[in-house]
This record gives structure tokens, sequence and C-alpha cells, in this order.
């Protein structure tokens, strides 16, 4: 078996750019009911919709091996990350946790939350 992941949207042309160009995930194709994504293997499908809420919490995620450099790409290619109250954020918008892991939360143009994470060792 094979992972699928789903979200939703309800601007296809946003969430094409973001996720192929913001995030440089592979785009695969729009089979009318969804937008099909390489996520490095796993496959990501954007269901269109015309109206949802998004969840409050993370939908999806990726751990990196270098967070602030992975902040950083993702900044520069205009991806903004979320400043949470009483998170303990750092300038980059990473929160570190006391067992050493760190997340940085940023949203996708429909409000998803997503997350990038390095794992302490």
């Amino acid at each position: 078996m094979k992972v699928v992941t789903f979200l939703l949207t309800r601007d296809p042309g946003a969430a094409t750019s973001f996720y192929r160009d913001a995030l440089g995930f592979q785009y695969l194709r729009d089979d009318g009911f969804a937008l099909v994504f390489d996520l490095g293997g796993v496959m990501l499908r954007i269901g269109k919709v015309k109206e949802f809420a998004p969840a409050q919490n993370t939908v999806l995620g990726w751990e990196v091996d270098d967070i602030g450099a992975a902040v950083q790409q993702f900044e520069q290619k205009g991806v903004r990350f979320e400043r949470y109250p009483n998170m303990g954020q750092d300038d980059q918008g990473i929160c570190t946790f006391p067992n050493g892991d760190k997340v940085a939360w940023f949203k996708d143009p429909d409000g998803n939350v997503l997350s990038l994470s390095q794992h302490a060792a």
C-alpha cells in the first residue's frame, strides 16, 4: 500500500502555484476533481471545493534536516511563517520544544496549516 494525503482548496490556481512554485513539489495533473502532486513518493490530492473551513491545527507537515535553512528557503519564495502567542518562537518563527524538537508553521492560500519540523536525535 502507498500513502495518499488529502487537502481542500477553493482556489485551484493559487494552490497549484503555492505547492508547485513556492514549496517545489511536482505537479502531476488536474484530474477534474483534484490537483495531484508528488511529494517525494507520496501523492497529495487537493480536492477542489466551493467552500470549506480549514482546520485550525496542522494538517500536513514535512521533516527537514535543517529547519533554519528550510524556513529561509521558503521565505525567499514568499511563504510567510505564522507567529503564535506564548509559543516562544524565534525570529524565524521556529518553536523549540523542551526535548529539542523544532517546528515552524505556515499556511497555504486556503488557510490550511502546514509545518516544517526538525526532530532531536
